[in-house]
């Protein structure tokens, strides 16, 4: 038997060199597209979840330019104008709360509140002797007042992220098919093992926006009902509201109910007021970390825990693209440990 030929040691090194410049390029590459690492991953997340749409738009209308934007204006309909609606709505409703508030707090509504009611008469004097309750409620006030500045400033600043967002959309639905042949391409494995990996990505994606759309909806009807019975204007907009803004990382339904309790407190509804910052808080506030998890690990073929570190671990990592991202890459993950211990097998079964 003829022992086996060696490559040439300037062979090696080219193929050494070709693989370290390879490894740096990538690198290279990824540090440059990290500022769109958001508007990124949201158009794919969005060209996974409009495809089956935009394959119909494709049989009616032949030209792949023509189908792409059609499809991608469907998308901006179905997503920014509901979105704009929300956020337009919440800033003036947050404006005028913030406005009544800090008017009440600085006439010291609060207090004659507390004096009023001989129940809380001690109670509120162990405050004002704790705390300057005025000065606490204006902290509160004006923190709501710069969380919405924030939010306002922030919203503004991601207008050219949206935009590049729905521009790498209309490229990745028109030349997805092109995309798919040179990932199979590229990757080290088998053409199922490929097909099954694109599968399960779509899945994941699927799972994760779909089971948070299914918690916030929870979330939104959950708070929507307590306003309803506690009385509260249009309980219906604000469920609605509550849900929209439980998708959104870092914000959340509290945006609402904690002004909502705050201006019952203020009117002397305290009942009412604790009953609805304790549904708030213990209900809607915590069903999300329950129900979350276990809507989008099922989906995800992930147990409870690990899906519940890769959401938070994601968001804490990414920012918002981890929401995404974080399961996506533990599914990922998961599933090459599970290419890469078949192959193993196989290999042994071979020797």
């Amino acid at each position: 038997m003829k022992p086996a030929r060696r490559s040439p040691p300037s062979r090696r090194f080219g193929r050494l060199a070709l693989a370290v410049a390879s490894v740096a390029g990538i690198l290279l590459c990824a540090l440059i597209a990290w500022p769109f690492l958001g508007a990124i991953t949201w158009a794919l997340t969005l060209a996974v979840l409009f495809a089956p749409l935009h394959e119909r738009v494709e049989k009616f209308v032949r030209r792949p330019n023509t189908a792409a934007l059609l499809s991608t204006a469907v998308v901006i309909v179905v997503v920014v104008v509901p979105a704009a609606f929300v956020v337009e709505r919440l800033i003036t409703e947050a404006a005028t709360g913030i406005q009544s508030l800090q008017a009440r707090v600085e006439v010291g509504e609060l207090q004659a509140l507390l004096d009023s009611h001989p129940a809380l008469a001690p109670f509120g004097a162990w405050l004002d002797r704790q705390f300057d309750l005025p000065s606490m409620m204006s902290a509160i006030a004006t923190w709501l007042s710069n969380l919405g500045a924030v939010f306002v400033k922030g919203s503004l600043l991601q207008v050219v992220e949206v935009l590049i967002t729905f521009y790498l959309l209309f490229y990745f639905l028109r030349d997805r098919l092109a995309a798919k042949a040179m990932i199979m391409a590229w990757l080290p494995l088998t053409k199922s093992e490929t097909e099954h990996l694109l599968r399960r990505v779509v899945e994941t994606v699927q799972a994760t926006v779909y089971g948070t759309l299914a918690v916030a909806a929870i979330q939104g009807t959950l708070g929507g009902l307590m306003f309803w019975a506690l009385g509260l204007p249009t309980p219906l907009l604000w469920g609605l509201v509550m849900g929209l803004l439980s998708i959104v990382p870092v914000l959340g339904a509290f945006i609402v109910w904690i002004p909502a309790a705050l201006l019952l407190l203020l009117e002397g509804s305290w009942v009412r007021a604790l009953i609805l910052a304790a549904w708030g808080g213990l209900v809607v506030g915590s069903i999300d970390n329950v129900l979350r998890p276990m809507f989008v690990g099922n989906r995800l073929r992930l147990h409870t825990i690990p899906a519940f570190i890769s959401i938070i671990g994601g968001l804490l990592l990414f920012g918002a693209p981890g929401f995404i991202l974080g399961p996506l890459a533990a599914t990922m993950t998961m599933l090459v440990l599970e290419f890469w211990t078949r192959h193993e097998a196989s290999n042994q079964t071979l020797d």
